[in-house]
């Protein structure tokens, strides 16, 4: 009988930053997925990693509270020490390490706990459905703006995250394009990228926090700044800024690249797209299909367990890291009736989502009902506007990015 490999092994196994693994995504994983249940590997900070691969094993993990996000509580295992050589690596200030080590999905417990409910009294599904009309306005401004041959993803797809979430935090207008230029430059992980970025958002959001505090406004950071818990806590001025600084960078990036895999996807498969024109009302589920099938966000933070876990026969001992794939585990057929099919009809068991393409548990993406908002009301929009859209390149170029699926360029031709 073999004994499985643990993270003391010699085995180096898969590995995030693998090309051929952020070439093909969905192929890389769903061969790993079919390997074992869990995975020997390393994450993009080069710690030894076990890569929980199928549906039920993943959702496991991630509703499970003996898996933390920071590795900080795990004094003797060498992730916090690998975390720390990667922020140096991206060229991040030390003084500004607290604002992308902290945010809210890299928090736990209590801490975090109290940090999203303070954050969510006023991040609530009204605010959202008022921002409806703004959606489909700022939509249609788009729209009304494309040009006959246009790249979708930087003219269309990239454009109205931006400005969805910058009218809902409370960015100026004028301001908007530093948000563009360097959030996407707080999300990249090439070396040397962040610095720059990191300096200006901090600082930009310090001020802009300031300002409300002379002068509040209808906007999130105005409630953030007066929202209190029960014992009258508010959020620090360092939870406060890095809260705005994670929804405004990571949620429009990850959006913007939802709808632009979505667009590819249903131009692949005129024959969903002609079931959506016949029925509308079907968009809001064929979003929840989209993000399972092609989704923008592949594997989930690395989690560590805190007591050794048995997932899937397997033995994950304390201190040891675990990464949830997302993308595996929503092709996953032991789940889903041909997973690789695309289908705007699919029927979920009523288990949340659907799919865990927005994460689960205490981590479950907080602005998810936004997103999902904001892709609806823009593949509506477009493809009533546009009947007759057509691709200019069938196999557009993907971002080699490790553990997101987006593309680099969306040429299409609007054929009006």
């Amino acid at each position: 009988m073999t004994t499985p490999p643990t993270p003391t092994s010699t085995s180096t196994g898969p590995n995030i930053l693998d090309p051929a693994l952020i070439a093909d995504p969905y192929g890389g994983f769903g061969a790993l997925r079919e390997q074992a249940p869990l995975v020997l590997g390393r994450s993009a900070d080069t710690t030894l990693t076990w890569y929980v691969t199928r549906y039920e094993d993943v959702r496991a993990v991630l509703t499970d509270p003996r898996f933390v996000n920071n590795p900080d509580a795990m004094p003797e295992s060498e992730a916090a020490q690998n975390r720390a050589r990667m922020l140096a690596m991206l060229d991040i200030p030390r003084e500004f390490y607290p604002y992308v080590s902290e945010s809210v999905l890299d928090i736990d417990g209590e801490r975090h706990a109290r940090v999203r409910g303070l954050v969510s009294r006023a991040f609530t599904v009204r605010r959202v459905n008022e921002l409806r009309p703004r959606v489909e306005a700022i939509t249609s401004g788009l729209l009304d703006g494309l040009g006959d041959d246009v790249d979708l993803i930087s003219a269309f797809a990239y454009p109205l995250p931006i400005a969805v979430i910058c009218e809902l935090v409370g960015v100026p207008e004028a301001d908007r394009e530093l948000w563009s230029t360097a959030g996407s430059a707080l999300t990249s992980i090439a070396p040397g990228s962040k610095g720059t970025a990191a300096r200006q958002l901090v600082d930009y959001t310090h001020q802009l926090v300031e300002a409300r505090r002379a002068e509040p406004a209808d906007d999130l950071i105005s409630e953030l700044i007066g929202t209190r818990d029960e014992d009258g806590d508010g959020l620090s001025d360092l939870e406060l800024v890095t809260m705005v600084l994670g929804l405004a960078t990571a949620g429009h990036e990850t959006t913007a690249h939802l709808i632009g895999n979505s667009v590819l996807a249903l131009l692949r498969h005129p024959e969903q797209l002609s079931t959506l024109r016949r029925d509308p009302g079907l968009w809001p589920s064929a979003v929840n299909e989209l993000t399972r099938w092609c989704g923008s966000i592949l594997i989930t933070q690395v989690r560590y367990a805190t007591e050794d876990v048995r997932i899937a026969g397997q033995t994950v001992r304390a201190g040891e890291a675990v990464q949830p794939i997302l993308a595996s585990a929503n092709h996953d057929p032991r789940a889903f009736d041909r997973p690789e099919r695309l289908d705007v009809c699919r029927h979920h068991d009523g288990r949340g989502d659907g799919h865990i393409g927005f994460g689960l548990g205490a981590h479950y993406c907080l602005g998810a009902a936004l997103a999902k908002q904001e892709c609806e009301v823009a593949l509506r929009g477009l493809f009533a506007r546009f009947p007759r859209l057509q691709l200019v390149d069938p196999e557009p170029t993907w971002a080699p990015v490790p553990g997101l699926r987006q593309l680099a360029a969306l040429p299409v031709r609007l054929n009006r």
